[in-house]
């Protein structure tokens, strides 16, 4: 952690994760089509290996250790994943303030959903040990990582990223090349795009556009479009909607887009994690009616 307040902010947000799981696995027990496929290789799992699972998720979360001290965290680190908020400045700052405190052979990951490694290479100060390794949300549900290298990136690396993802339970989804949006942004912000339009133009709302969604595709009620846009976040969403073209300007639709999200983040109205989003969310992350 950057800061002992970085430390304060991530106690709630690890039990928000703790209640997510087994919310997650309480759904799983009662309808197998709940299968928490991060969890366990085995869809068909008696409740008692449920509980199991439970338990084994409220010790790991509970064992995390959080630390401000820079020896402790990167000094003998084989593999670390910068999760720093999409701005590029405090990247690079980070890259610089840790570079020297982790061995050669560490391997620099980033969670970015936006930006491309190659931006950071330099900054680093390892590029051919640096790539992104991103992380979809749910990871307990939805076990997927996206890795990308960039033109530097060594094949050593590379495949010490995939079988990382591999030993912590994710599938690993290769890309040979620099893509922005990666693989699932490329799919997602147009999805994302298509319905915040129907709603900043006066077409309808987000509850109905989520149940044409839902009647249409088969989808669960968690996998609609403003759903997902409450788990990702809408201040990420704010920022990746305002850099598109068009967006300072009000008249265009990415415009009004983009004016949509800053009325609920300007209320705190900032998604699941607080409460509160396009939806109204309980401490277990379920939607109040």
């Amino acid at each position: 952690m950057r800061s002992e307040g970085s430390i304060g902010r991530a106690k709630p947000r690890l039990e928000t994760v703790r209640k997510q799981i087994l919310a997650a696995l309480d759904a799983w027990e009662k309808d197998p089509a709940e299968y928490c496929r991060g969890l366990s290789d085995d869809r068909d799992l008696s409740a008692e290996q449920i509980d199991q699972l439970k338990a084994q998720a409220s010790e790991r979360l509970a064992n995390i250790r959080l630390t401000t001290d820079l020896d402790e965290a990167f000094g003998d680190a084989d593999v670390v994943i910068e999760c720093i908020n999409e701005d590029p400045d405090q990247k690079r700052a980070f890259y610089q303030k840790v570079a020297d405190r982790m061995p050669q052979r560490t391997v620099l990951l980033t969670d970015s959903s936006t930006f491309l490694p190659s931006t950071f290479a330099d900054a680093t100060g390892r590029p051919d040990r640096y790539m992104t390794l991103h992380f979809a949300n749910q990871i307990w549900r939805n076990n997927l990582t996206e890795l990308m290298r960039h033109d530097r990136t060594s094949d050593e690396s590379f495949a010490l990223a995939e079988r990382f993802s591999r030993a912590i339970g994710m599938v690993p989804l290769k890309l040979n090349k620099e893509q922005p949006g990666y693989i699932l942004n490329t799919l997602l912000i147009p999805w994302f795009q298509a319905a915040m339009y129907l709603v900043a133009n006066g077409v309808t709302d987000p509850a109905t556009v989520d149940e044409c969604w839902i009647l249409d595709t088969g989808a669960r009620p968690d996998q609609t479009p403003f759903r997902k846009i409450d788990k990702v976040g809408l201040p990420l969403a704010l920022k990746i909607t305002s850099m598109m073209p068009g967006a300072d300007d009000p008249s265009t639709p990415t415009g009004k887009e983009v004016a949509l999200l800053r009325r609920y983040v300007d209320a705190g109205k900032t998604g699941i994690a607080a409460g509160e989003g396009f939806y109204k969310y309980d401490a277990d992350g379920n939607v109040v009616e």
